[in-house]
């Protein structure tokens, strides 16, 4: 049996417990793993890991640990925020394309709402199942947003993000922030109903829909392709402009705990 020691870098303390954070975890080897076994055995879903380094060594997620061949002594685990200073870095965590396009499990509805007014698009259910979730990630290329670190550890799972603040408007500064979003916001451009496109639409042609005060005071309208709910620009959209001009690009760094 060999001990290695871990060093989890920046955000990635955020899934061990407090009174282990910021400092080398041990882990004694009786046989055989890979490497991502062992990182997620410590509560680090493996779409969070950007960079591993074995003894200086930038290595991928099938680099194998074999107590009988001499296991390393030193193990760093780095995110996508953070890239060590090596010659040859293996990254790990796959870049989403631009814009990325999204999947989010059940306790996430309100953030999907936000994401689909900032015209993001956005596969949420409030019935979706895990697996369903996973496949959805895997198979359509989509970021997967979680609560559910166990979830995030599917093995098919490349693109995902755990999610960490608890308020859904905090959680949207977060998302925003860890994937550079803020030049891709096209707000009115999806519904937020049911993630359809936004199309002009004559008056003349909803006029039947209209309650008298909005027939006489509104003009312009939306229409959802897919689901025909309407928009239009009412008292809500100085709320909506006062929301995209409040999630403004910050300072580059670690995501930080909520």
């Amino acid at each position: 049996m060999t001990s290695i020691e871990i060093h989890v870098h920046a955000e990635l303390n955020d899934f061990l417990p407090p009174a282990w954070r910021r400092r080398p975890l041990y882990s004694c080897l009786d046989r055989r793993t890979s490497i991502k076994d062992l990182i997620e055995a410590q509560g680090i879903p493996h779409p969070e890991i950007n960079v591993i380094v074995v003894d200086g060594v930038s290595v991928g997620f099938d680099y194998r640990l074999d107590p009988a061949e001499g296991a390393p002594r030193r193990l760093d685990v780095y995110p996508w925020s953070q890239t060590p200073a090596l010659i040859r870095v293996h990254h790990l965590r796959p870049r989403p394309t631009l814009p990325p396009r999204w999947v989010l499990d059940v306790h996430l509805g309100r953030l999907a709402g936000y994401l689909r007014l900032l015209g993001f698009d956005c596969r949420y259910r409030n019935d979706m199942h895990d697996a369903e979730l996973a496949a959805c990630s895997a198979e359509e290329a989509r970021v997967l947003l979680t609560r559910d670190r166990r979830l995030l550890m599917r093995r098919c799972i490349t693109l995902g993000h755990y999610v960490r603040a608890d308020a859904p408007r905090r959680q949207l500064e977060e998302v925003c922030a860890a994937f550079d979003l803020h030049d891709h916001f096209a707000p009115f451009t999806r519904c937020s109903h049911c993630n359809g496109r936004l199309v002009t639409v004559p008056k003349a042609q909803v006029l039947h829909r209209l309650e008298p005060l909005t027939r006489r005071h509104v003009t312009h309208f939306l229409r959802c392709r897919d689901c025909d709910r309407l928009y239009w620009h009412g008292s809500h959209l100085p709320r909506m402009r006062e929301l995209v001009a409040s999630l403004h690009r910050p300072p580059r760094g670690p995501l930080s705990s909520r």
